[in-house]
């Protein structure tokens, strides 16, 4: 079969390789990809970057498989538009997507449905969001309603801070749109955690538990960044929270949008709090994480092509999920300035000596050639994984490989995965 993936990034380089090593799949194409793509998929240059050009171009091509990697493409319809043509493609619906494009639906959804989450209020009045913070207890946490690639959300710990933040997204507009519409919410004490699972709207089936380093710096420091490592499993989430979370959280926002009319197909991601035995919805993403796909997908045995089919025939009770049972550890190499401003087109080295390195995968995010050159093209550039038998083992088996690759300026987090060291003490 021919299979098409959308996006550029590290998780769409995971899911090409995942899907590259499927008994079924022929030929793979990835629109755009990056330069490490390009070593497993084609990747086609179109005409426009817009739904319509891209589902023109998968008819075409008589493309059997269709999978969506960003959150953008799938708030903008793209899963309705190739549907819509008769076209097989993995992924929710514009409305189901709304989950996570709307942090207002997803909230007014959980209230509504008893899932468990953070009080909130919502404003589309700066001057009354302003006048809320003014006596709101300390710290506090505010987010843009719609997308805003992981960072719109700000964690006050001053009433400066709030008000700063509340100017920039709703005066100023930072993000844009995302921010005509804020959510202002409790903070939640606790670790976070992430537990993706794959649904055909019907049939829920969780994958194994993941902890994202979403701060640039050391120690959780610092402003949000689209993500800067990652581990799997995570000792925060055990079996029996796993299967609470299932029960609480995963099944009632299911069966709520069933509920509400919408189907939901494809990926739920549920980015969890986790404060003395119990879990609280932060957010949903309605697709794999990156850098959560990295760990994930390494750790996945079954083949994905095989899950993907029963999640869009709603036969999703038919598979059963096998995973890899040693641990993942994922570290991201960044331009340094990210996530502020970075320079592009450093050259980078090393990529072979860690190409031989057994266990060892790395998922470009950011890359392109120059003349016959591996470049820098992005903020996060590449997400290094590495497999061992436990997570103690998997990091130093991750480090050892991030410390071959180098290009100018380059930045990572050394404490990635640090937190299930301390609980294993």
């Amino acid at each position: 079969m021919k299979v098409l993936v959308i996006g550029s990034g590290g998780r769409e380089h995971a899911l090409v390789w995942a899907m590259s090593k499927s008994p079924k799949v022929k030929t793979i194409y990835c629109y755009p990809g990056n330069a490490g793509i390009a070593h497993l998929a084609e990747c086609p240059k179109l005409p426009s970057s817009k739904v319509g050009s891209i589902a023109d171009w998968a008819q075409a091509e008589q493309i059997d498989l269709t999978v969506v990697g960003p959150e953008a493409y799938l708030a903008q319809g793209i899963v309705d538009e190739f549907e819509g043509r008769g076209l097989r493609i993995f992924g929710p619906s514009k409305r189901a997507a709304q989950l996570e494009s709307s942090k207002v639906f997803a909230k007014e959804l959980m209230r509504k449905y008893g899932i468990p989450t953070a009080d909130y209020r919502v404003f589309s009045d700066l001057e009354k969001a302003l006048d809320y913070v003014t006596s709101a207890t300390l710290p506090i946490v505010i987010k843009a309603d719609g997308l805003a690639a992981g960072k719109g959300v700000i964690v006050a710990a001053t009433r400066e801070v709030a008000q700063g933040a509340l100017l920039d997204l709703m005066a100023d507009k930072v993000f844009g749109q995302a921010g005509e519409q804020v959510v202002i919410e409790e903070f939640l004490q606790g670790e976070e955690a992430s537990l993706l699972a794959f649904t055909d709207g019907k049939t829920i089936i969780p994958m194994v538990s993941a902890q994202d380093h979403k701060q640039i710096y050391e120690g959780g420091q610092g402003p949000n960044t689209g993500g800067m490592g990652a581990y799997s499993p995570t000792p925060v989430l055990n079996e029996a929270l796993i299967q609470e979370v299932y029960n609480q959280i995963l099944v009632p926002t299911v069966a709520g949008l069933r509920k509400e009319g919408i189907l939901y197909k494809g990926v739920i991601y549920a980015g969890l709090m986790v404060h003395q035995g119990k879990a609280k919805v932060v957010e949903f993403n309605c697709r794999f994480g990156d850098p959560e796909a990295q760990v994930v997908l390494t750790r996945l045995l079954t083949d994905l092509v095989d899950v993907m089919d029963a999640v869009i025939d709603e036969c999703l009770e038919e598979i059963e999920l096998r995973w890899d049972q040693r641990a993942a550890v994922c570290v991201i190499l960044a331009s340094g300035g990210y996530p502020g401003e970075y320079r592009k087109g450093y050259p980078i080295s090393g990529l072979a000596d860690v190409e031989g390195m057994q266990d060892v995968y790395v998922f470009h995010s950011g890359t392109r050639f120059e003349d016959e050159d591996m470049v820098t093209d992005g903020g996060r550039v590449l997400g290094v994984t590495a497999l061992d038998l436990d997570v103690s083992e998997a990091i130093k088996r991750t480090y050892a490989a991030v410390e071959q690759i180098q290009f100018k300026d380059a930045y990572y987090r050394k404490d990635i995965a640090s937190r299930a060291l301390e609980s294993l003490d």
